[in-house]
């Protein structure tokens, strides 16, 4: 079949290509040209592991292009897959605009009856309002319908071609019968639904995933409380199959481009109707305060962190990504420098994520080249993403180069390390035999 994707961000690019790597011809549309240039030329503009290869294969075998002309792109396929950008608004509602523009676009352009899929998360409606905006321009028959993504940023590709489950929302036989052609060489498990459920489906999925971190993540903090261990706690109640043991890992909270926007998106869709969804926003409100939680436990080891040297390790939300959008780590360097009125030295290092994080942070933050650079001369490690390369140090040994070896794992991500020469800290993981001995290091250290 012919597709059209119109945005080739994580979402269009990755489902554009993965359309076109099951037999189908692909158009993969957007009007920022740097970004067509560059995958013209075979190169990925986002970091995903697997996906340059697949663009370079369809490609070369002609199931895959690239355009600018969005016209042409549109009028050059059967379905028109919408998957531009739908960020928050200050008040947690979602910016529609991009959406919008397209839909005019759209409308505009179509000569022949096309079905016309939105692939961007929006909210219940989005659907028909796409559809009220197309009429507005046109007289050319064509239907919509919803048919939300499910891929996680670091395994787009994968999730993609072996995903669980298809949604598809639909209220039209006709187009129903191309929806179906189109997603059945996947040989993935298709759910057909009315379109507003397909769009609250992906809303409550997102947001039932936020749920399960901020809940594992407060049960965490009571565990340190209590003298429990929440990766025992973790592994007990995520060993039902009612529970299950994903997103079951405590650590600073959840961030990019989903699950932040996800929930208060879904917050905000229950308030335009009445609902008081008092649920949701304390699972956003326990997120917002968890990455302070590696700040308050380096504050314990040095009540005054003026003039202290602190490495951050890992800057990008999640590993196998270079996406920064709510990443802890910014808010972490953030709150630092605030401590200190800028007062503090920031060593950071991310595997992936350092090019878009000298657009971001600050220049006195000083970047480095790897893990062993960003410690040297350090007073305490911040473990912010688990990144392989920083997940399989040695730890023990890695951390005699520092100049005090204080080693906070914010996503218990690491073994306890059983050191009387090093203060270890994670969250909510009770490390039997250390504490004591680290209370006293840390003593002597103030």
């Amino acid at each position: 079949m012919n597709i059209t994707m119109i945005g080739t961000g994580y979402v269009g690019l990755a489902s554009g290509v993965c359309y076109s790597e099951i037999g189908h011809k692909v158009i993969c549309a957007d009007i920022d040209e740097n970004k067509i240039n560059q995958l013209k030329q075979n190169r990925c503009p986002i970091y995903e592991p697997g996906l340059e290869e697949l663009i370079i294969k369809n490609s070369l075998n002609g199931n895959l292009y690239f355009t600018t002309d969005l016209s042409h792109a549109i009028n050059s396929s059967d379905i028109i897959m919408i998957a531009v950008g739908t960020p928050s608004l200050s008040d947690g509602s979602v910016d529609m605009s991009y959406v919008e523009d397209v839909a005019r676009i759209i409308g505009n352009s179509i000569s022949s009856y096309k079905v016309i899929v939105n692939k961007s998360t929006v909210p219940v409606g989005s659907a028909f309002r796409v559809r009220d905006i197309i009429k507005s321009h046109t007289d050319t028959n064509f239907d919509v319908a919803s048919v939300p993504e499910f891929l996680r940023e670091g395994s787009a590709v994968n999730d993609i071609l072996n995903g669980e489950r298809i949604v598809i929302g639909v209220d039209s036989i006709k187009a129903r019968k191309q929806l179906l052609e189109l997603h059945e060489p996947f040989q993935i498990h298709i759910q057909l639904t009315d379109i507003h459920s397909a769009e609250l489906i992906k809303y409550a999925a997102n947001s039932f995933l936020a749920m399960k971190i901020s809940f594992i993540n407060e049960i965490a903090n009571l565990a340190e409380k209590v003298g429990a261990d929440v990766t025992e706690v973790a592994k007990g109640i995520g060993s039902d199959s009612r529970i299950g043991s994903k997103f079951l890992s405590a650590g600073i909270g959840f961030g990019g481009a989903c699950f932040p926007k996800d929930t208060l998106g879904l917050i905000n869709i229950a308030q335009k109707v009445g609902h008081n969804f008092s649920l949701m926003e304390e699972v956003v409100e326990v997120n917002r305060k968890q990455y302070q939680r590696v700040i308050g436990k380096l504050l314990s080891v040095y009540p005054d962190l003026r003039g202290r040297v602190v490495s951050i390790l890992g800057l990008t939300f999640k590993p196998n990504t270079n996406d920064l959008r709510e990443a802890p780590s910014l808010k972490i360097i953030n709150d630092l420098l605030d401590l200190t009125d800028g007062n503090i030295g920031i060593k950071v290092y991310d595997p992936v994520g350092m090019t878009e994080a000298k657009t971001i942070l600050p220049n006195t933050v000083t970047f480095c080249n790897s893990v062993e650079e960003a410690i040297i001369d350090s007073e305490a490690a911040l473990l912010v993403t688990e990144w392989k390369e920083i997940v399989e140090k040695d730890w023990r040994k890695t951390s005699q180069n520092m100049r005090s070896r204080v080693i906070i794992d914010g996503r218990n991500c690491i073994k306890p390390i059983q050191d009387d020469e090093v203060i270890f800290m994670s969250i909510g993981r009770n490390v039997s035999g250390n504490y004591e001995s680290s209370k006293q290091t840390a003593t002597n250290l103030t």
